[in-house]
């Protein structure tokens, strides 16, 4: 960290350059001066032109604004302004996918083959400050996907399911003691269901059912470091009066299973225009149950997710932050790769 913007470190390199500068003076620099002289530098001012300039940040104002940069649900906006955002994120999914077929209430299997999933996803975001310490929240994704597999290959293009929530901030924010933030998300299914795609015509944009979740999420900052923290859980209503083949029988209802997740990380504020993130990510989602049409009824099994991200933001105006994050899979329910940009946006 560069001295001049490190402020605990000014007072004693304002006097150190102060004793060095009457230390290098010939003796009868040293002097009382006549009164037309001009007087040496003295500490008071060596500190004064070394004391941070009206306007410039400081360590704290730093790591706040790289919080904020690293995930805006930690940060809350004031009463009656809006806030835009748009996220696009690239994942891709390679995987063996197990053809299987449900008889006599066994797996049969058919055949394992390669499969690819390649997603683009715009995701437009507006916040409200309802009050100062609750900010309400809509999401619009817009998702292209293209899917590649041996038995059928297709591009996908369509709305993806639209997210209403609101984050809560219960106490004041203190500088010694750790931020806490409540969030709360509706997931509407507004987006094309997994259990109403026909074979051969088109992608999933969408999970099919509608999803609710709440969470708490902290964050703490430690000289120089932001670390930050948080915790959910997702409940999903079961999707019904389904009519999907699958192998020789009809799904009619799926029931998902609940599902916890848990994250953390920190955030490094390297210059006023350059920050830096590494965070963690895991979800564990219990499995859902199948119902087909001649009564019987299947559970698929538990599937664990979990991502480490990297992020870079990087300044570009006093109000615009541009961030650019890679993420990667760590176990096989994983996307193998996730690279991200986030921009706010200006009207």
């Amino acid at each position: 960290m560069i001295a001049r913007t490190t402020p605990y470190a000014r007072p004693a390199l304002a006097g150190a350059l102060a004793s060095a500068l009457l230390l290098a003076m010939p003796a009868h620099a040293q002097q009382t001066p006549p009164a037309d002289a001009a007087k040496p530098a003295d500490a008071a001012a060596v500190r004064e032109a070394l004391a941070k300039k009206e306007g410039e940040g400081d360590q704290s104002t730093l790591l706040k604004e790289t919080l904020t940069s690293v995930d805006k649900q930690y940060t809350l906006i004031r009463h009656n302004q809006f806030q835009f955002s748009y996220d696009l994120t690239y994942s891709y999914i390679g995987q063996e996918k197990i053809i299987t077929d449900l008889a006599g209430g066994g797996v049969s299997l058919f055949s394992i083959e390669n499969t690819s999933s390649h997603t683009i996803t715009n995701t437009f975001s507006a916040d409200y400050g309802v009050r100062d310490n609750l900010t309400g929240n809509v999401t619009l994704p817009v998702l292209s996907r293209y899917s590649d597999s041996g038995s059928a290959s297709g591009v996908s293009n369509s709305l993806g399911d639209i997210s209403v929530g609101a984050r809560f901030q219960p106490f004041e924010a203190k500088r010694d003691a750790p931020g806490v933030t409540l969030t709360g998300n509706v997931r509407l299914p507004t987006g094309r269901s997994p259990f109403k795609i026909i074979a051969g015509s088109g992608q999933a944009t969408g999970s099919g059912v509608t999803a609710f979740s709440a969470g708490l999420n902290l964050n703490r900052i430690v000289d120089p470091v932001a670390l930050f923290g948080s915790m959910n859980a997702t409940l999903s209503l079961p999707a019904a009066h389904l009519y999907q083949v699958n192998g020789t029988r009809i799904l009619t209802k799926v029931q998902p299973g609940a599902s916890v997740g848990f994250g953390m990380g920190f955030a490094y504020a390297l210059s006023y225009d350059i920050s830096t993130t590494m965070s963690f990510q895991e979800a564990i989602s219990a499995g859902s149950k199948l119902h087909f049409a001649d009564g019987l009824v299947a559970k698929t099994t538990m599937q664990t997710s979990a991502i480490l991200n990297m992020g870079l933001g990087y300044k570009v105006s006093p109000k615009t932050t541009v961030n650019l994050s890679v993420g990667i899979g760590l176990t096989a329910d994983s996307p193998n790769i996730t690279v991200g940009m986030n921009l706010p946006l200006s009207f």
